[in-house]
């Protein structure tokens, strides 16, 4: 269930996605966002990428577990850049960060819903990212 979007997307593109969730009880609901053409400084800044956890997890209303990990790696320019984990009380979000494309590639995980869709508007916004490809998939 691939769908590429830009920042403009209908807002309750994912309801009917969720509301079947909720309903069949669903373990999680596990989303991905390849968001393109990102703004450099941000994506290249440890305290931007925690910045953006705190509130993202405000947004969708999960809990976080322990503090922000932020590493920089990769001796290969192809994969240098941020990697980021946070566990939320009900699963992980993480996310890399892709310094020779400026692509962030984002994943959420939760057992809590949440609408992907609001994930998807907030992250390229606060990205700077002109356009985003996301795949939203239930856990059974």
């Amino acid at each position: 269930m691939a769908e590429q979007t830009t920042i403009s997307a209908e807002p309750d593109r994912w309801k009917k996605l969720v509301d079947e969730a909720v309903q069949a009880k669903v373990w999680g609901i596990a989303s991905s966002f390849d968001i393109y053409d990102c703004n450099p400084d941000t994506i290249r800044s440890a305290e931007a990428i925690k910045q953006f956890v705190l509130e993202l997890c405000d947004l969708i209303e999960m809990k976080r577990f322990g503090e922000t990990v932020v590493v920089h790696f990769g001796e290969d320019e192809k994969v240098a850049g941020f990697s980021m984990t946070q566990l939320i009380e009900t699963s992980l979000i993480s996310a890399h960060f892709a310094n020779l494309t400026n692509t962030v590639y984002l994943d959420v995980f939760s057992c809590k819903p949440y609408d992907p869709s609001v994930v998807e508007a907030f992250a390229t916004k606060f990205f700077g990212g002109s356009r985003c490809n996301t795949n939203v998939n239930l856990r059974y």
